[in-house]
Order: structure tokens, then sequence, then C-alpha cells
């Protein structure tokens, strides 16, 4: 029996890395995205843990998490104006 070809969902398009990507092309969509790095560091001395440490880092683009100042501000909500008298 000859295998029938699936086609590709959406999730299979995105975890595929393209044949030609370099370690750059990676690199450029990994900071796109940005990735959260956990970990646990235990220190210890004759089975006693001393020192527990436990790491978070956020790695990404810097346009990703700081806004431009460039960009013009969005009005805040403060209600609804007051209506100017007509004269």
């Amino acid at each position: 029996m000859a295998k029938r070809a699936r086609q590709a969902t959406d999730a299979d398009l995105i975890l595929e890395p393209p044949q030609d990507a370099t370690l750059l092309d990676m690199l450029d969509k990994l900071l796109n995205k940005g990735v959260v790095l956990n970990g646990d560091v235990v220190l210890g001395v004759a089975g006693v843990d001393l020192v527990y440490l436990q790491l978070s880092s956020l790695l990404t683009a810097i346009d990703r998490i700081m806004p431009d100042p460039a960009r013009k501000k969005r009005r805040r909500n403060r209600g609804p104006r007051r209506l100017r008298p007509v004269r």
C-alpha cells in the first residue's frame, strides 16, 4: 500500500524550519517572537540544601517590549465631554 501524503497544518508550517534556514534566520525569528527561560539552582553541602535560586529571563528584541517614543499616544478615556453652550 502506498502512503498518502497528509496535508500540512498551520502548526506544521510554523514549527518546521525551512530547509535553507541559517543561524541568523533562526535568531531573528527567536528575537521577534521572544523566549522565556526558567531555571532552578540549588547549592548544598552533604545533602543539605543551603541556597535555592529560581531564575527567569526574557529574551526578545527591545522594540517588542519598549514603546516607540515617536508614536502618538492614545487619548485616555476620561468619560463623555461636556457640550459647549451655543451662542
